[in-house]
């Protein structure tokens, strides 16, 4: 049995009284909301902070507010996020993501920024202690070599959060707040594509909100693929928004991957390529290939990373042909073996 290391738990009841508590802990503590990812992790001595800093308790990270568009507490569960009417109604990407996340009850527990900041996984470095000392550990944690890439200077791990991919292609914001004071960035700047600081977020800071703009005449989707229908994180994702105008000519565009690297990759080029054209079959195959150039799947997680490579294409395909209109049930049942 696997048991979690000692630790002190803290249980502030506001943002300030929380971010004063990171503050004094001078880095030796770590925020936990929902405990989906944390507790295995330390549970497999990966992470062994001092100070778990619990978020339960702090009321303002689960309020939802209209602004220019949605703001979104980051301590909302996801089922929270699933169960919102304007997030179903407005932001499907978003709404598809959090649903298709492991498993009700994990969706239960597990909250929208820690989603967010979801640490890298790696079939070498998502194992228990004895078996990671067995092979001198990895780069990213107690060792020197990242076993994907043994000439690597930098850790390979994926990113593998779903709500990512889908909150960029809707164009979002997030707001951090520390006892130094408060910044907003744009989603995108949260994240390096570096399996070790994977995040921009400093040591004492707190994702506090999530800021959607407003969805008028954008239409988005997020496809997903997984071995099994539940619980597998994703070992591809493709996240797709676009605003039409009305003669069906894409005017602005966002295609998003996940899975493929160390962050979530923002395929610039693709998006571009949309922009001015009308959905057709040739502009969706031209789009999906420009889409997965860029894609470089290691072979770090589930199925061949060739493979995942080829199919990159094909998912971006589905994601579009879906905001066109067409009926994509039956592929979507085949391929993520879920109906939304």
């Amino acid at each position: 049995m696997m048991r979690l290391p000692h630790f002190v738990f803290r249980a502030p009841r506001s943002v300030t009284e929380a971010a004063d508590l990171l503050a004094r802990a001078e880095g030796d503590a770590t925020l936990v909301a929902g405990g989906t990812d944390l507790l295995p992790n330390m549970k497999r001595r990966q992470q062994t902070p001092g100070t778990l800093v619990g978020l339960r308790r702090v009321g303002e990270l689960r309020t939802i507010a209209n602004g220019d568009g949605v703001s979104l507490g980051a301590g909302l569960t996801l089922t929270e996020v699933v169960r919102e009417p304007r997030v179903r109604e407005r932001y499907g990407a978003l709404w598809q993501a959090a649903s298709q996340i492991a498993t009700p009850q994990l969706r239960n527990m597990g909250t929208l920024g820690g989603n967010l900041c979801l640490d890298t996984r790696c079939n070498y470095y998502d194992q228990n202690y004895e078996w990671r000392k067995a092979i001198d550990f990895c780069m990213k944690k107690d060792g020197d070599i990242c076993w994907v890439a043994t000439s690597s200077p930098r850790c390979l791990a994926v990113s593998s959060t779903d709500t990512a991919p889908a909150l960029l292609a809707l164009g979002a914001d997030v707001t951090l707040v520390s006892a130094n004071g408060t910044r907003r960035i744009p989603l995108g700047d949260l994240y390096r594509n570096d399996g070790i600081h994977y995040l921009t977020r400093r040591p004492a800071e707190i994702l506090t909100a999530v800021h959607l703009p407003h969805a008028d005449r954008w239409h988005s989707t997020y496809w997903k693929l997984r071995r099994r229908g539940a619980f597998d994180f994703p070992v591809l994702s493709v996240a797709a928004a676009v605003r039409v105008n009305g003669d069906g000519v894409v005017e602005d565009a966002r295609i998003v991957l996940g899975a493929v690297a160390s962050r979530p990759l923002e395929t610039a080029a693709a998006s571009a390529h949309l922009t001015g054209r009308p959905l057709s079959d040739d502009t969706i195959a031209e789009t999906a290939d420009l889409a997965a150039r860029p894609a470089r799947p290691m072979d770090n997680t589930d199925f061949s990373l060739v493979w995942r490579k080829r199919v990159t294409r094909q998912f971006v395909a589905y994601a579009l042909r879906e905001l066109r209109g067409d009926d994509m049930r039956d592929v979507r049942l085949r391929t993520s073996r879920m109906l939304l």
